[in-house]
């Protein structure tokens, strides 16, 4: 049922994608007088055709990892003397600049329409207040405590962990002082502190900046409640339900959901007496943990049940709505500032400051957009934005091929007066092919390290 849902969020989460980007292309192409043969989305056997009044031929395809618009080109096949000025080959470099250039700028515009909905319609995330800080870490040695809120990074607001993070990871691979601003708890005094890193995250696998500084996000305490129960697991078969209360291991009490995964990782394969409370009443059952490999090469045990999360206590939650005209701004700023930020990621990676395994392919944005579907539509939309905003990135990168490529040469021929010669536009092909293939079977290749 996961693997289904996966495939699912990833045929939606493409196919929303990939159905902008190519409109783009398609609808600058028709007001600039060009004949658009065909409008795929997809590749290989067609599933679904039509045709429109103007003879584009609308293409749904078996395989949802692509798209493509077709024009008219003399370059491609022969074009009826009658036709030819609706060729794509025939117009001035400017329109077929735009043309080009309008698939990337449509991914843009959907991530502003994202990040929008979300301003106007608001969102409740919980406060960046810190739990934990650990001895002698870059935050503490910077000043930061148990109960602050980070009310900003560099200066930029961060109402939320998520902000912080990514405030956090727009300095992955630098040695720099990172600065924040915090509040105190039960006061409105905010200081100004300085985290000094050193190459940060540089190298690093799966970069988690919050624990490389050495700070623990404050949750609420999560008793041992069951929420889900995974189909043909260990939990399922001893007769776990959802909403169960765990009580007590082997006799001894539980008081908290951690205590109860510490008990079950440690003992994989080994049947456990478990003491259940149900609808107020108690009752005992036995679970034998199965067993899973960590990265690591540790066994540790698992039942195959989820948590039932508590609620957040509402004066720890901080509310971000705007008006539709306010949040318009606030979207193009957002999409502006992800958008560097996966430039400078790119850029940094190519450096050698990141680490290549962070490069995501179809397995992962399949995994991704799976949990954060389940999460709730806000957490989908925010995925959306992001995934778009990488795709605009992408294709706006200057590797033959890509949209970014045929605006390298249009550029240069409205700078020289004269195109690129088919001949280096060949070769620049194939060398294009062989880049983007190599990145995408890379991507792939961690995605399997990742499962």
């Amino acid at each position: 049922m996961d693997f289904l849902h996966s495939v699912f969020a990833l045929i939606i989460t493409l196919g929303v994608l990939i159905t902008f980007h190519e409109f783009g292309h398609f609808w600058v192409a028709r007001r600039c007088g060009v004949k658009v043969l065909r409008f795929s989305v997809g590749f290989g056997k067609p599933l679904f055709r039509w045709y429109d009044r103007q003879g584009t031929e609308y293409v749904l395809a078996l395989l949802p990892l692509g798209g493509y618009v077709k024009m008219l080109d003399e370059r491609e096949a022969e074009v009826p003397e009658e036709l030819l000025p609706q060729a794509f080959n025939r117009k001035p470099v400017g329109q077929r600049f735009a043309i080009v250039a309008a698939g990337p700028l449509a991914n843009f515009i959907l991530a502003i329409a994202a990040y929008w909905l979300l301003f106007v319609l608001g969102t409740s995330v919980p406060a960046p207040i810190v739990g934990q800080v650990a001895d002698q870490s870059p935050a503490a040695e910077a000043g930061l405590q148990a109960g602050d809120e980070v009310i900003s990074v560099d200066r930029r607001e961060t109402p939320s962990w998520q902000e912080v993070g990514m405030g956090f990871l727009s300095h992955m691979g630098e040695t720099t002082q990172i600065g924040l601003q915090v509040r105190g708890e039960d006061t409105s005094v905010t200081r100004d502190l300085q985290v000094q890193v050193t190459n940060f995250l540089a190298g690093q696998d799966e970069p988690n900046p919050l624990q490389s500084l050495g700070i623990q996000p404050w949750r609420p305490q999560i008793e041992p409640l069951l929420g889900s129960i995974q189909d043909a697991s260990p939990a399922q078969a001893a007769g776990l339900k959802p909403d169960d209360r765990i009580l007590a291991v082997n006799g001894e009490p539980i008081d908290s959901w951690q205590s109860l995964v510490d008990r079950l990782q440690a003992n994989p394969g080994i049947q456990l007496t478990l003491t259940v409370q149900r609808q107020g009443q108690e009752l005992t059952t036995r679970v034998t943990p199965a067993t899973r490999q960590l990265d690591d090469g540790r066994e540790v045990g698992f039942i195959g049940a989820g948590v039932q999360m508590p609620e957040w206590p509402a004066e720890l939650l901080r509310e971000q709505r705007f008006g539709p005209l306010e949040s318009i701004w606030k979207a193009t700023e957002k999409t502006a500032e992800m958008s560097w930020l996966t430039v400078h990621s790119i850029g940094k990676m190519l450096a050698g400051l990141i680490s290549p395994t962070n490069l995501s392919g179809p397995i992962t944005i399949a995994r991704v957009a799976s949990d954060s579907a389940k999460s709730g539509w806000d957490s989908f939309i925010t995925f959306l934005a992001y995934v778009s905003i990488s795709l605009g990135v992408l294709n706006l990168l200057p590797i033959p091929i890509l949209d970014g490529g045929h605006l390298l040469y249009y550029a240069i021929e409205a700078i020289t007066g004269k195109p690129v010669s088919e001949n280096i536009q060949e070769k620049a092909a194939r060398l294009g092919i062989l880049l983007l293939g190599s990145l995408m079977l890379m991507a792939f290749y961690f995605d399997l390290l990742r499962l």
